[in-house]
């Protein structure tokens, strides 16, 4: 005997992978209900780059534009809130809101994106995303040719100021403490003019989440005008764990090629399965894993 569920797929969380994959699977006519918490990670950002026909726009503008366009689907539903329950069924899942409303479908969607831990350096949070920068792609040629920084240490500080270097010769590494670099990435530091500061920081100097300098513990200061930044992260919701999807080394949820998790009829896209974060990136993720499911549905209906 068949179950009868409210919706094809649910998707958790509604930013632009989320929209993406509710696009495909309402041009399929798949009921699609999306849930969503109303925060995604770029909330504070004042442009989106990298991305054709949309660059330079304000991230916020973006998403709106995308809701609209996606719940022109009839077949699609959004609700605000945050989903805190997944349960397994015998062919499907049950899922419970924050407002304490369930709804059950044949499978899910991870858009949930990660939540990004901010170090203990005061002013970092408010100048996150705006002039302390996590990607190259995504803010480097707004800040060209500027006084800029890396705060990092070791692979990562290497990694970013191999990529940075092409788009400023004012470039410093910043280790906050004590600098893990071998003798190797010393010299080619060295060969690059890339300075190291090891002093400990203390706060950032900004207006408005722009930033005029860095203040050290010993109250000596640095000017700038950008700071590439890799923060830790986590995963926003544990319910991935909690049905079995397996994450990796880097704390990013396990996918196969088809954006499946290791639990069946679970996908997963955008930033929580990938270091690539950008909205262009979680669009694409987003319409794949759309894609994906509705194929899955498809060839179990047929």
């Amino acid at each position: 005997m068949d179950i009868k569920y409210d919706y094809d797929v649910i998707i958790i969380g509604g930013s632009y992978a989320g929209l993406s994959a509710a696009m495909a699977l309402g041009r399929s006519l798949r009921k699609i209900l999306i849930i969503d918490g109303g925060l995604p990670c770029n909330r504070q950002t004042p442009h989106s780059h990298n991305f054709i026909t949309q660059d330079g726009e304000k991230p916020h503008v973006i998403a709106s534009k995308a809701r609209e366009q996606v719940l022109q689907y009839k077949t699609v539903n959004l609700v605000n809130g945050l989903a805190v329950e997944a349960v397994k069924l015998n062919s499907g899942f049950r899922i419970t809101t924050d407002s304490v409303d369930t709804y059950t479908a044949k499978k899910l969607i991870f858009a949930t994106g990660i939540k990004d831990i901010m170090p203990e350096i005061d002013g970092f949070p408010h100048c996150w995303g705006i002039s302390v920068i996590h990607c190259p792609y995504c803010h480097g040629y707004e800040v060209k040719s500027e006084v800029t920084g890396i705060l990092a240490n070791g692979d990562a500080a290497m990694h970013y100021a191999m990529l940075i270097r092409n788009l400023t010769d004012k470039l410093t590494i910043y280790t906050n403490g004590k600098a893990t670099f071998d003798e190797a990435q010393r010299l080619q530091l060295d060969n690059h003019n890339i300075k190291v500061v090891e002093r400990e920081i203390k706060a950032f100097d900004h207006n408005k989440g722009q930033l005029k300098s860095i203040i050290f513990k010993d109250e000596t200061s640095a000017q700038l005008t950008a700071l590439y930044a890799k923060v830790d992260f986590v995963q926003h919701t544990d319910l991935l764990e909690k049905l079995g999807c397996q994450l990796t080394e880097q704390g990013f949820i396990e996918t196969n090629n088809f954006q499946q998790t290791s639990v069946a009829d679970v996908y997963a896209c955008g930033d929580n399965t990938s270091p690539m974060r950008s909205v262009a990136n979680s669009v694409a993720a987003g319409n794949f894993a759309g894609a994906m499911v509705n194929m899955e549905l498809c060839k179990a209906e047929f």
